[in-house]
């Protein structure tokens, strides 16, 4: 298996995420139901028609407890597949395999639901030229991950970290007096990418003028989004937040917004349903 995510690390990941299963005693269960030398067989399948991420960390899972076991991929990260489509097959030491059952479903069925929600989006703007990017509502140690997720939805990550960006929003402009003043002084501090939240039409040429560098249009209606995109211009990009939902993102789109930024995808997607049944070979 060749898997690697920048600043992520995989093993300690497992490490964690199956200790935090296994328990002082680890699984009981398998220990006293299931002979030491059984073997297993089985198929990871999709209930729902989905969009796949995932599948190498389950995976890796299989793989800490079974360093032998037979996986077979059956399709692609970020594929789009219908329901029942089968996944993965494996086999290998049937104690090994249930015990990381849970920790390698939890993992996929979490990536995928974020896979599947940010496609949804993808698809509502198609061919508007506007692109989907995600935000830091991300679970705490997860966030590699699921960024990630949206990634194989056809979404672009937005910052990753506060130190990729500057981002002035209302509260950072409440300290500093005003939106130039705030602004001035992150040019001041050497910052590169200075992106400004603005929710008002008249805090644009301010913020400009200071020196920002993208303009994040905040719960602005249709109407006003284009007026502020034609206000600013192409001088710098622009993005759409605020209660961006499935149903309003193709008007907000085609006002000629650079981005649309949308905290659902990785703050309120649904796990996919995502099976595995084995039987003893």
């Amino acid at each position: 298996m060749s898997f690697a995510l920048s600043d992520f690390d995989l093993d300690g990941f497992v490490r964690a995420t199956l200790a935090e299963d296994l328990g002082e005693h680890g699984d009981i269960t398998s220990a006293a139901v299931i002979p030491a030398d059984a073997m297993f067989a089985g198929v990871m399948d999709s209930r729902d028609a989905i969009t796949v991420a995932g599948l190498p960390l389950a995976e890796a899972f299989f793989r800490a407890l079974d360093p032998e076991v037979e996986i077979e991929m059956l399709v692609e990260e970020g594929a789009r597949v219908s329901a029942g489509a089968d996944l993965m097959r494996i086999k290998g030491k049937a104690r090994a395999l249930l015990t990381a059952e849970r920790s390698a479903l939890n993992t996929v069925q979490h990536l995928s639901g974020i896979a599947t929600l940010t496609r949804c989006y993808v698809d509502a703007i198609l061919g508007t030229g506007a692109t989907l990017v995600d935000t830091r509502k991300t679970i705490p140690g997860l966030r590699v991950l699921e960024k990630y997720a949206t990634r194989m939805g056809g979404a672009t990550n937005h910052r990753m970290r506060l130190d990729d960006a500057a981002m002035i929003k209302d509260n950072h402009v409440a300290v500093a007096g005003d939106i130039g003043e705030a602004v001035r002084r992150a040019v001041a501090a050497g910052i590169a990418r200075i992106i400004v939240e603005v929710d008002r039409i008249d805090q644009i040429e301010p913020a400009l003028a200071a020196g920002a560098t993208h303009l994040l249009l905040d719960n602005m209606d249709p109407p006003t989004l284009r007026g502020a995109v034609t206000l600013v211009g192409g001088r710098v990009p622009t993005e759409a937040s605020g209660g961006v939902r499935l149903d309003t993102i193709r008007a907000i789109a085609e006002t000629g917004v650079t981005y649309i930024s949308v905290g659902r995808l990785t703050q309120s997607a649904p796990a996919a349903d995502i099976g595995l049944d084995f039987a003893a070979v």
